[in-house]
């Protein structure tokens, strides 16, 4: 799945950068030697202990990082962003803003992304104790 621009635009140039060497046309041979020769000589000391040829100044993009999705396609800063402001503005929530809440919601969601089983196991343990307190009466 392709990542959209807006979220392509955020992601730091370190993402990108594979590290093969590529091929630079005439003009660009000409620009990387005009930008070596205005780097001041302290700055060059870099340059010169990994080469000059393997100096890249024009690195070129690689695949971004991949940024795991739940079903719904949120990420799971999304997902407990909704999640915390949902709990905020519940009137039986008295924890929706507590640190250990949602250090606690952030694991869940965390867990639930990567398909940690741990985490899908307490998943449907709520899931069905929530079932079972809704069947015995003592939930609406």
């Amino acid at each position: 799945m392709p990542m959209p621009e807006s979220l392509m635009r955020d992601l730091p140039a370190s993402a990108y950068r594979d590290g093969t060497p590529q091929t630079l046309t005439p003009e660009q041979e000409a620009l990387k030697r005009e930008l070596y020769e205005k780097i001041p000589a302290r700055r060059r000391k870099f340059i010169d202990r990994i080469g000059y040829d393997a100096w890249d100044p024009f690195q070129k993009p690689n695949d971004p990082m991949e940024l795991r999705t739940d079903v719904t396609q949120r990420t799971t800063q999304q997902l407990i962003r909704e999640f915390l402001q949902s709990r905020r503005h519940s009137p039986d929530s008295k924890s929706g803003t507590d640190n250990a809440y949602a250090q606690g919601a952030l694991a869940c969601a965390l867990g639930i992304v990567n398909r940690d089983d741990k985490y899908l196991g307490a998943y449907d343990f709520a899931v069905w104790y929530h079932e079972l307190l809704r069947k015995e009466g003592h939930i609406l």
